[in-house]
């Protein structure tokens, strides 16, 4: 095997390259992330974002191409469990939250230390965990719902429950998957404020479909189309591209 390529970057792609049964969902993809940065990813239906999240994450094998981990960790050779322990955490579009548990239930049991039903006990009990858990219902705005059962919540409030247990772990990056889809105004904009805060002390990738919400990011944009990064930079310069304006924005 060559040795990795040298680089400063959190997450850095190379050519990366996968088809399934001959559709090329990705062609030689390449993109980094600077640690601590926060990146929005657009791009048509098709263009090979969820793939490109898949990938990142251990859920699909790339053909070919490199993807690299603090520099140091190749993803390609890593499972899903092993590239979660290493600090990947992942929010897919549809929240997933323990409908019959409280919202701090929720928490408790997302919390990195936890190990099994034991340790959830203990780190009910824990002063450190418990501080954590404060910290991230004050985050999310869920204070007031903390012995609500998650159930019980709208849906804006159980994507922000589902941020919340991705923070629980600890991860030094975050992939959000369209957290605005379906919320109203308010919550948008909430989620963004939202994220913004959570980007002083993680770096994230955010998928959205919402441009308004992608403006409000304020943050460097990443456009793919057919597997391949079109366009990259600032929403000024994005939206002004022709590239971008016929494959995306003019639609």
């Amino acid at each position: 095997m060559p040795p990795l390529k040298l680089t400063q970057s959190l997450l850095y792609l190379d050519g990366v390259s996968v088809a399934f049964d001959g559709f090329k969902a990705l062609r030689g993809l390449s993109l980094s992330l600077d640690d601590g940065e926060m990146r929005a990813i657009i791009g048509p239906n098709g263009a090979g974002k969820t793939t490109m999240m898949d990938i990142i994450t251990g859920k699909t094998r790339p053909d070919s191409g490199e993807v690299l981990f603090g520099g140091t960790h190749d993803l390609t050779t890593m499972d899903e469990a092993e590239i979660a322990n290493l600090g990947i955490g992942r929010k897919f579009q549809k929240p997933t939250v323990f409908d019959n548990h409280t919202v701090e239930d929720n928490l408790l049991l997302a919390l990195k230390a936890a190990r099994g039903i034991w340790s959830v006990f203990v780190a009910r009990r824990h002063a450190a965990g418990n501080a954590r858990i404060d910290d991230i219902l004050g985050l999310t705005g869920l204070g007031d719902a903390r012995s609500t059962l998650a159930g019980g919540l709208s849906h804006g409030q159980k994507q922000w429950l589902e941020i919340g247990m991705l923070l629980a772990q600890d991860p030094k990056l975050l992939l959000v998957d369209e957290p605005v889809a379906g919320m109203t105004d308010a919550e948008t904009a909430k989620t963004a404020t939202m994220l913004k805060h959570i980007a002083r002390d993680h770096s994230v990738v955010v998928v959205e479909h919402d441009m308004d919400f992608v403006r409000s990011l304020n943050v460097k944009i990443t456009v793919l189309h057919e597997g391949a990064v079109l366009a990259e930079g600032p929403l000024d310069v994005i939206s002004a591209d022709p590239r971008v304006i016929e494959v995306y924005l003019g639609r």
